[in-house]
């Protein structure tokens, strides 16, 4: 039996998870790509607004999606391509949460869904500088060249998938991941009458009140922030489970809001870059790629540090941090 899975990336309309407007899909037979698909999807009525941010990072704007069918018409067709195949994304639990919140605020049932996050497996397999998808899909000899397009994104994830399990010896993706000590996500299953998950939830909040206030200008954040406990419930499956996060430079949240949002995922967060430290989040519109062009913070040049006499720690945009926790964007770019 060769290396069969199928890579699902999810491209969002705002920051609520529910709110998908493009999928990538890519099927892996005999660890080679055998099938792709790539769909526009309206998302669910009520949640289909499109934040300016989002807009800024896939190219996807509302009239592109004008006539497309909304997400729970679309499922049945990706729970089609999917068929029994292990559900493969980077940041799995992202794609996952997609899924469950879409589904839950259209009214439909959500079936079972096991993953693999190719987030945990880069980790367990390279030494980056960042685990963001253009740098695990480099390592493992794909050349991502439209990031945040769902099928260039879907098709990079996969490769990844590939490339670690062949280097495990094993034929089965779940079984590289066990070997690897990377834990399987799993959502369960969900029937109209059910409670909402916490994103659905807080998403009902936000269309009352509008996304998180942003910075005014000139105004620094009073504070860094308690450092509260990991939440005892978090997903395991979350990439920020364990670790422990610190925050640098100007986020479009305050700090306090940060370091909640990443322990309620089951993360520790700490004031100051230290040999403990396993994620720095980077803020003023850094993107991981900005890494190559030396325009890094202090404690950013700090995590270099440290990576050179070989810790493992990884450098991430507040973008792919915030897809990692869910929440609404900052109002304002």
């Amino acid at each position: 039996m060769g290396i069969d899975f199928t890579a699902v990336d999810f491209e969002t309309a705002n920051g609520f998870r529910g709110s998908a407007c493009a999928v990538g899909l890519v099927r892996v037979r005999d660890g080679a790509v055998a099938e792709t698909a790539r769909w526009l999807i309206k998302p669910p009525q009520g949640y289909d607004h499109f934040d300016a941010r989002n807009v800024q990072i896939h190219g996807i704007h509302p009239e592109d999606v004008e006539a497309a069918p909304r997400f729970a018409e679309v499922y049945p067709q990706l729970q089609a391509f999917l068929g029994d195949d292990v559900f493969v994304a980077h940041n799995a639990a992202f794609d996952t949460g997609v899924i469950q919140a879409g589904l839950q605020v259209s009214g439909a049932s959500v079936s079972a869904v096991d993953s693999v996050c190719t987030v945990k497996l880069a980790r367990k397999t390279y030494t980056l500088a960042s685990y963001s998808l253009p740098f695990a899909a480099a390592a493992a000899g794909f050349d991502l060249e439209d990031h945040h397009d769902p099928l260039a994104d879907a098709l990079a994830c996969a490769h990844i998938g590939i490339d670690v399990t062949a280097r495990s010896g094993d034929s089965s993706i779940l079984v590289a991941a066990e070997a690897l000590g990377v834990e399987k996500g799993h959502l369960n299953s969900w029937n109209p009458g059910d409670p909402w998950c916490r994103e659905v939830r807080d998403a009902e909040g936000w269309r009352v009140s509008g996304h998180t206030l942003p910075k005014q200008p000139g105004t620094p954040w009073p504070t860094e922030g308690k450092n509260l406990e990991p939440a005892a419930d978090a997903d395991p499956s979350n990439p920020l489970f364990g670790e422990t996060v610190v925050f640098t430079g100007d986020l479009g949240i305050s700090r306090p809001e940060a370091k909640r949002r990443a322990a309620a995922v089951g993360a520790r967060t700490a004031d100051r870059v230290t040999r403990a430290t396993t994620v720095l989040v980077v803020g003023d519109g850094f993107v991981a790629e900005d890494i190559t062009t030396g325009r890094l913070t202090r404690k950013a040049r700090h995590v270099l540090a440290l990576q050179e006499q070989g810790r493992r720690v990884e450098i991430v945009s507040e973008a792919e941090f915030l897809q990692r926790v869910g929440g609404a964007w900052p109002a304002t770019l």
